[in-house]
């Protein structure tokens, strides 16, 4: 590991080649788990009217996916460490590329699912590994950067997802947004196998079962019982409530594991005792929880309301991403030298004001008031998630980046796993309130003739409105640890702390 180091000492100044090119590889590998949520996002009427599926079970493409995702980041830390990054990353990519081409073969909505929840699985640790070699080769000084260049995938998800999506659900078939990902994968196996730095592993890093054993299955049944509050029997179904409380036991006893096991837990919570890795967790799961809840309402409110094509709801989401392209590199850069302090809470308003504009919504809204207002939580989104991360990572040593990485990962998936689920639970709510004939099927909505779509399009619309206050409401909720951030741009790692770890390690 000495010599690795070495070879990534951070210099003062810009971004060198060796690290452009390490983010050049991790971007094209990355790339494909966000835009897979994205594209799936425009495709979910098409996959409800599909399969018949309602609302409360079709989002379980979406959050089944998550759920996986979240699940398995745990492992990220520890398989980084015991088996090398560059291992990790590609053993995750082939599964990955392994689940997307069942899902293309899916004969049901079931089977769908489970082959979702595969490529979730392959998914979940290409993020955290990739972070990890990343802010290694960085160091703090550079943070804010390059937590900009890993923001990549994040701001061209929303932007290409969406058309790519829709052009392909549009000309060719549903299934072909799952094959898509298997030449871009095997593009990106070659050149991380050519040019991603080896890692001597170290062969006595002992997995924590216990640990393994009470969180990820945990994770799965709070998110399970959440997911199915929105189905029939809802919070009153005792299958519900035992998923829920028996979920939230397992990871209860997980906390009260790694509080004994210290910095050897499988997730090290005892990072959360530093300011600024704790506020920047904090503030990456509220907007976590708005933004993948909003992803799942934009596109049906398009489709469903508006009645657009997969290829124009597709170009109508384009100005969220644009917004975090413009706002992304300019944050980052803006973090490093004045602290994110000043850079999130901005952020946070800007996306607060865009979302606003999606309260009253209706059949007739302005396509260029609802550019503007997505421009704007694009704009928001990308002034918030990567700084406040840069933070987390900025306050800690070189030797805790992996634990870091995936407890920052775990929290985020969560975190849109919960919001997909609550989104579409209180929308599917809504629409029964509003429409009482209706019972969430999208096939129904797809079934029903102009005039009748006509006649229930302001009901509709007003239960996409009434949604949206969620949003607002748990923007609102992130300014309180926007506002906690670190003066300094979250270069403060307190290596003290670290003594003990860094002995062990040597």
């Amino acid at each position: 590991m000495a010599d690795a180091d070495a070879r990534t000492t951070p210099h003062q100044g810009g971004l060198d080649r060796e690290i452009l090119v390490l983010g050049a590889v991790v971007v094209l590998g990355t790339i494909m788990t966000i835009l897979d949520v994205t594209i799936v996002n425009v495709a979910i009427p098409t996959l409800g009217e599909e399969f018949g599926a309602s609302i409360s079970t079709i989002q379980w493409v979406l959050t089944g996916y998550m759920l996986a995702f979240a699940s398995v980041i745990p492992l990220a830390g520890w398989a980084t460490e015991r088996f090398g990054a560059k291992h990790v990353w590609l053993f995750s990519l082939g599964l990955f590329l392994v689940g997307s081409a069942l899902a293309a073969a899916a004969w049901s909505i079931g089977s769908l699912i489970a082959f979702r929840v595969v490529q979730g699985l392959g998914a979940g640790t290409i993020l955290p590994v990739g972070q990890t070699m990343l802010a290694q080769a960085a160091g703090p000084q550079r943070m804010g950067r390059v937590m900009s260049v890993i923001g990549v995938p994040m701001l061209l998800g929303p932007i290409l997802g969406p058309v790519i999506g829709g052009a392909i659900v549009d000309e060719v078939s549903w299934r072909w947004i799952f094959l898509v990902n298997l030449p871009v994968g095997a593009v990106a196996i070659v050149l991380a196998q050519r040019l991603l730095p080896d890692a001597q592993p170290r062969l006595g890093q002992r997995l924590h079962l216990r640990g393994l054993a009470l969180l990820s299955p945990g994770i799965a049944l709070f998110l399970y019982g959440v997911s199915e509050a929105g189905t029939e029997g809802g919070l009153s179904s005792t299958r519900t409530i035992a998923a829920t409380l028996f979920g939230l036991a397992l990871v209860a006893g997980f906390v009260w594991h790694a509080i004994a096991a210290g910095k050897d837990a499988l997730i090290d919570l005892t990072l959360f005792t530093r300011r600024g890795f704790a506020v920047g967790a904090a503030t990456n799961f509220v907007l976590g929880l708005a933004l993948f809840g909003a992803l799942i309402l934009l596109p049906l409110y398009y489709q469903l309301v508006r009645r657009e094509s997969p290829l124009d709801t597709g170009l109508l989401l384009a100005p969220q991403g644009l917004g975090a392209a413009v706002a992304m590199p300019l944050a980052g850069s803006l973090t490093d030298r004045y602290g994110a302090r000043l850079v999130v809470p901005v952020g946070v308003v800007v996306a607060l004001i865009g979302t606003l504009a999606f309260l009253t919504v209706d059949e007739n809204t302005s396509y260029a008031l609802l550019s503007g207002a997505l421009f704007l939580i694009g704009a928001g989104l990308g002034s918030t998630i990567m700084p406040s991360m840069a933070v987390a990572f900025g306050s800690i040593s070189k030797d805790a980046v992996p634990r870091a990485s995936s407890a920052l990962n775990t929290i985020q998936r969560i975190a849109g796993a919960i919001g997909t689920a609550l989104f579409a639970i209180v929308l599917q709510r809504e629409l029964e309130s509003g429409v009482p004939s209706l019972q969430g099927g999208i096939e129904e909505l797809a079934g029903l003739g102009p005039a009748a779509r006509a006649l229930i399009a302001p009901a509709l619309a007003d239960a996409f409105g009434q949604t949206f206050w969620i949003a607002v409401a748990l923007i609102l909720v992130a300014l309180v640890p926007a506002l906690m951030l670190p003066k300094t741009g979250g270069t403060e790692a307190e290596p003290a702390a670290e003594a003990p770890a860094e002995r062990r390690a040597a």
